[in-house]
């Protein structure tokens, strides 16, 4: 098994330095006394596994981890050990802010300033200048280094008020919705906008596919840059270039103009998909922060549902289909200026950046920095852990791999609806462009019950998590997502074989929805927690293979839909598909019975010894 490489090794020190828990407050002085912090200082310590370069995470600050520095320094103690049974909040669990979309994102920070500088060792040093001689090093690099000051530092987003957090939370989820929204408002104008340039349905059907594909290619910048700078500068430029796009889709005078800037729509709009539960993360603790990322998928779902009878009125109207994009423009707009006053940096390492900023320019004491001065873009480390890694992960994990594919097809049928309910409810039933859009609305109501069910049921899981000395286990999140399959399933048989003729009344097949809709969230939602609890430290990458695999079909579904649905009619394409549907619900049957053994014998999914209860404690 390979061992902790140098970059993993720095950014596991600006994760800890990030932790609100590091340095709290005391009413005792501080202790000089250095001693090596290990595993054995408490009781909930975690060792990272160490299969291959793993990958980092904010959300993983609080894991109690041994200190490796360079040249083998150690940090000096500087505080009490964190009592286990006292109040602080963020440490809980030793596992407290892993279990979070955040770490999506995780391991796409680059390479640590040690790994930039073996590159350039044989080159020889500069000349100082001035005539003067290299200055000694600091006495003690780490003593400069900047923290939170407790676990109640209001500088910390996690303190924030709810006030704030709500409106910060009001104001991404919009964002998001806006994104979510400009995939599929353009499916709409497909029909009129082939008619326009002169090109075939499937041609125009691009404008949806290449906005998709978009989404699948944003993430690889949008990602680290959210790592390495923070969170609310890419959510500011993501948010004026989206908007920027959307017009230049609107005026655009060929077809190729048009294509070209939905694609970039989609790349800029990929953001918020990317950074907003991040954000989230960092502001929501684990109460709360489940709560928070199921309304954001909600808002990520429901988007694309909402659009095409907007679309399609629009298109109707006087204003013809380059309205379309004019409104997502001037919501992305209207986004912009909210993040630009009201959004403030959240991600906590960056947040100690500005901490260090100020400190240096009041003290004068140009040695003050924060753990992520240290670490510089590295475009090998970038390339391994957003492409090497998560392919491999894909082709060589079971769980990622069939887990991938069941959420794949679940999306691609997402983007694939937008074709199929027009057929239905346009062709057959033979509404117009705009109430022709209203039937998504099943979908709709579906997925919200299926947010309703997911919280719901997280008491019990929180109970459970109890119980199990708060450790969590992955399996505990796919009773959701079984129940969910078989309800898509039965969905798309019931759609198919009440919308193929128009004797049967269209609220039928648009009732339809709710099973469907319920399926697609209940399943995507889980199971994207699934892979997360499964992999931590590894999550991004299992992330990053699922959003690669899942866009590519997103992208390409509806290319094929219409030629699917007129050619084997509306009941067989939709029985093909529930039965694809139907031999996917033993994906997670078999990960919910045999999950646990297969970690075990995966090379990235960590395994963790049982934690002991306190009885055990007091015995020993």
């Amino acid at each position: 098994m390979a061992t902790k490489d140098a970059v993993d090794l720095d950014l596991e020190k600006a994760e800890r330095a990030a932790s609100p828990t590091r340095f709290p407050s005391s009413t005792l002085p501080r202790s000089r006394d250095k001693k090596p912090t290990t595993k054995g200082d408490h009781p909930e310590a975690v060792e990272r596994p160490t299969t291959a370069t793993s990958a980092s995470s904010s959300d993983a600050s609080s894991v109690v981890r041994q200190e490796i520095g360079d040249n083998a320094m150690e940090r000096a103690k500087t505080e009490k050990d964190v009592p286990l049974d006292g109040g602080l909040e963020h440490a809980e669990t030793a596992m407290g802010r892993i279990h979070t979309a955040k770490s999506q994102h995780s391991g796409t920070v680059g390479a640590g300033l040690k790994s930039r500088l073996s590159r350039r060792s044989t080159r020889p040093l500069p000349e100082f200048g001035g005539g003067k001689a290299y200055p000694p090093p600091l006495p003690s690099r780490e003593e400069y280094v900047v923290e939170f000051d407790g676990e109640n530092d209001p500088l910390h987003p996690q303190n924030w008020s709810l006030k704030k957090k709500i409106l910060l939370g009001a104001i991404l989820g919009y964002f998001t919705l806006c994104a979510a929204f400009g995939s599929s408002i353009f499916s709409a104008a497909t029909r009129v906008v082939s008619g326009v340039f002169g090109v075939s349905t499937e041609v125009g059907t691009l404008g949806v596919s290449l906005y998709v594909l978009g989404f699948a290619t944003g993430p690889i910048l949008w990602a680290p840059f959210s790592e390495l700078y923070g969170r609310r500068l890419p959510l500011v430029l993501a948010s004026f270039g989206f908007s920027i796009f959307q017009i230049a889709v609107a005026v655009g005078k060929d077809l190729q103009t048009v294509l070209i800037c939905r694609f970039w729509g989609g790349f800029f709009g990929a953001c918020p998909l990317t950074v907003v539960a991040a954000v989230f993360s960092d502001m929501f603790n684990n109460r709360t922060r489940g709560i928070a990322i199921t309304v954001f998928s909600m808002a990520v779902f429901t988007g694309p549902l909402l659009a095409p009878f907007v679309g399609g009125f629009i298109t109707m109207s006087h204003l013809g289909w380059r309205w379309t994009e004019y409104i997502v423009a001037m919501m992305g707009f209207l986004a912009f200026g909210l993040i630009l006053i009201f959004l403030e940096e959240s991600y906590p390492p960056v947040v100690l950046v500005s901490k260090a900023e100020e400190l240096r320019r009041r003290t004068k004491n140009w040695g003050i920095h924060a753990k992520q001065e240290e670490i510089e873009v590295d475009l090998r480390e970038l390339l391994e852990k957003n492409f090497t890694r998560p392919l491999r992960m894909l082709f060589t994990e079971p769980i990622v791999l069939l887990i991938s594919i069941y959420m794949s097809f679940i999306y691609g049928l997402l983007y694939l609806m937008l074709t199929a309910y027009p057929i239905v409810f346009q062709q057959i039933h033979g509404m117009n462009l705009g109430v022709g859009g209203l039937p998504f609305f099943g979908m709709i109501f579906g997925e919200l019950l299926a947010g309703l069910f997911i919280v719901i049921r997280q008491p019990g899981y929180q109970r459970k998590l109890a119980a199990n000395n708060n450790m969590p286990v992955p399996e505990w999140r796919l009773p959701e997502v079984i129940i969910g399959g078989i309800a898509f399933s039965g969905g798309l048989f019931w759609f198919g074989w009440t919308g193929y003729k128009e004797s049967i009344h269209w609220i039928v097949p648009t009732l339809s929805g709710l099973l469907t809709g319920f399926g697609i969230m209940s399943i995507f939602l889980q199971s994207l927690n699934y892979l997360v609890d499964a992999y931590l430290m590894f999550a991004a990458s299992a992330i990053a293979a699922n959003t690669f695999l899942r866009s590519l079909c997103g992208a390409g579904f509806p290319l094929f839909a219409t030629y699917m649905f007129n050619g084997m009619g509306v009941q067989w394409a939709s029985t093909l598909l529930g039965c694809v549907a139907a031999v996917l619900v033993p994906v997670p049957v078999w990960f919910y019975l045999k999950g646990s053994k297969i970690r075990e014998k995966s090379s990235y999914a960590p395994t963790f010894p049982p934690k002991p209860t306190r009885n055990d404690e007091e015995d020993v």
